[in-house]
């Protein structure tokens, strides 16, 4: 059997939220900073490697850095130390739905703005961490559009589809121009693009909705990472390589039913209308031809265990399609709070408890012992390696994995 080597040390990922977006009611937020991993990034990288994860998400924010196109990224040294001392492996994410108060995306300038911030967050932070090196230009670049230029939760505050179009135009112009900065520095430096992936129906006692539906589920899914790929806009410049990685978000709400106004309403999990997670990640694969990861997914609360095992069987599933895929991220290590009302998700692998003034991480051990059952069906480490980079993933590990679970009676990938 020909060795498939991984592109990451391990096949499971994690992550810390670090939205920076100027929230439509409450100015700028800094979700790192609310959920404690500023000041407790040691602790927060020490745990993933005791859960046998060496790469994570981690965001640069924009919006604290750059000062009027002067930058300051001393406030990403204390991530730097940590994941150095863990020999845990980032994927810096640059924008993450937060743009400088002098900014607007708009102006003609805002791509080269962006390029230039770009290429100086790779000329920090790529002397300082071991490679090979990821970023990810601008997270969700769909989404950041429909939140901002659509429903108005976020800076710039905008409503109506027209916007929405307008303003996703304008993130992956500018995307496209920050890869190649990176790329000016380290030509060899991986791009991971991520976006939802998500399936919008029609209601079913309005099937006049149905086209409207299949250009929603169409444009939410697939128009910005056309654009990426050169195959829409090629003014814009973009081109497989630009791509390059194709990172897929896969929640629970991902599948929905068509609203005119609004957000999309999320189907019942019992929905009939609902498409099972391998045949979308097939039809993603199948569009691109590249590299893919589940870029974040997680369950909720007492949910999270069942949720990891349903991921994991539908992306099994798709490798024994053929889908090319090289990771899972279970996004984020620590909790998080829902935007609109303050109130902790439950999604993390480990919940986040007050303690006085602080927030104390508390693995949430049924997740757990469920990601130990698969990293060890997968051959995989439960914890770190002395040295991660020395063992990567043999991806024939995941493909045996697959067939095998292809073979329990309980299981119909037909």
């Amino acid at each position: 059997m020909v060795e498939r080597i991984g592109i990451f040390p391990t096949f499971f990922l994690s992550g810390f939220e670090c939205s920076t977006f100027v929230w439509k009611d409450q100015g700028r937020r800094d979700l790192a900073h609310e959920t404690r991993h500023w000041s407790h990034a040691q602790e927060d990288y020490g745990i993933l490697r005791r859960l046998g994860i060496a790469v994570a998400r981690e965001g640069i924010p924009w919006p604290m850095v750059d000062q009027g196109g002067d930058y300051d990224f001393s406030r990403i040294d204390p991530l730097i130390d940590a994941m150095n001392g863990s020999q845990i492996l980032p994927i810096w994410d640059l924008c993450h739905y937060g743009y400088p108060d002098d900014v607007n995306p708009f102006d003609d300038d805002f791509a080269e703005r962006f390029a230039r911030y770009c290429r100086a967050a790779a000329e920090y932070v790529i002397p300082r961490t071991r490679g090979p090196h990821f970023f990810t230009p601008i997270n969700e670049i769909t989404f950041f559009a429909f939140a901002g230029g659509e429903w108005g939760w976020v800076a710039p505050h905008l409503q109506g589809k027209d916007n929405r179009r307008r303003f996703l135009l304008a993130l992956c112009k500018a995307s496209i121009a920050g890869a190649r900065a990176i790329r000016d520095v380290d030509p060899e430096a991986r791009m991971v693009q991520i976006d939802p992936l998500i399936q919008v129906v029609a209601p079913r006692d309005r099937p006049d909705l149905a086209d409207a539906a299949r250009q929603e589920n169409d444009e939410g899914t697939f128009l910005a990472w056309d654009i990426l790929a050169g195959q829409q806009h090629a003014e814009l410049g973009g081109s497989p390589e630009i791509l390059d990685i194709v990172g897929v978000n896969c929640y629970s709400f991902g599948q929905m039913e068509y609203r005119e106004q609004g957000p999309h309403a999320a189907l019942d999990p019992t929905d009939d209308r609902i498409v099972p997670l391998c045949d979308m990640l097939t039809t993603a694969w199948e569009r691109y031809r590249r590299p893919m990861i589940i870029a974040e997914t997680s369950g909720l609360a007492e949910g999270r265990p069942a949720w990891l095992k349903d991921v994991i069987e539908e992306s099994l599933a798709a490798v024994d399609r053929g889908v090319d895929l090289h990771g899972l991220c279970l996004f984020p290590l620590v909790d998080m709070p829902n935007w609109h009302d303050g109130e902790w998700l439950h999604n993390g692998i480990c919940d986040l408890v007050p303690d006085g003034d602080d927030l104390r991480r508390v693995e949430h051990e049924p997740y757990v012992r469920e990601l130990r059952r698969w990293q060890k069906l997968l051959n995989r480490v439960t914890e770190l390696d002395e040295d991660p980079f020395s063992n990567p993933v043999d991806l024939n590990d995941v493909v045996q994995a697959a067939k095998s679970l292809k073979k329990r009676p309980d299981k119909d990938w037909s």
